[in-house]
């Protein structure tokens, strides 16, 4: 099915009609994006610098804080460009790239949880093989399976949210894109492959 909605372009969900509060509330996100921000290179940084900090547990730390810059970029920095200028908008392509960074970097942070709950289970139930069993190579492995799994269920994502038909409303009934918001408003009716991705997100998640 041809997709003729690649032109149009979407409205995302105000927290206020107000300008001022709008402002407002762009201040409010600009100073929380800042921080989380600064908070997480910062931890990336000192990681890297300081050789006491090498050990497993850090290096998933800061992938993990990588992760969350790469996560809150994806939708925040378009919220707070939309709240000072007053234009809630977004287009199709910059819709459906929001869904599939979103989902990539939620599932390769979930992913990345597991492995530093399975670091911490090594170290506590097994310190005396703790360096034999979570060495550099493994870390590393560990590291890109997480990465790698993302991309495989965002793969799932796109291969039907790219062929979605809008025919109805553009209202985005959320802030920014996503999956479910995306299916309240397409006149699509089948969309099996996308629910298989959820429920099978939804699983691993549970697995984790």
């Amino acid at each position: 099915m041809t997709n003729h909605t690649v032109d149009t372009d979407f409205f995302l969900m105000e927290v206020s009609d107000r300008k001022q509060l709008q402002v407002l509330q762009g201040f409010l996100f600009l100073l929380i994006y800042l921080v989380s921000l600064i908070g997480n290179l910062f931890i990336i940084m000192l990681v890297t610098v300081d050789q006491c900090l090498h050990a497993p547990i850090y290096f998933f730390l800061k992938n993990l804080s990588f992760l969350d810059v790469c996560f809150i970029s994806v939708t925040v920095p378009k919220l707070i460009l939309s709240s000072f200028s007053h234009r809630s908008t977004i287009s199709f392509p910059g819709c459906v790239c929001q869904v599939l960074f979103v989902v990539y970097f939620v599932v390769s942070e979930k992913s990345l949880l597991t492995a530093i709950s399975y670091d911490r289970y090594v170290a506590t139930c097994h310190p005396l093989h703790y360096d034999a069993i979570m060495n550099r190579v493994v870390c590393v492995q560990i590291v890109a399976a997480s990465w790698l799994f993302g991309t495989l269920l965002r793969g799932l994502y796109s291969h039907r949210t790219f062929s979605l038909s809008f025919c109805g409303s553009r209202n985005v009934p959320e802030f920014f894109c996503d999956v479910p918001s995306l299916l309240k408003i397409s006149c699509s009716k089948i969309h099996i492959i996308i629910d298989i991705s959820v429920i099978f997100g939804i699983t691993c998640g549970f697995f984790s």
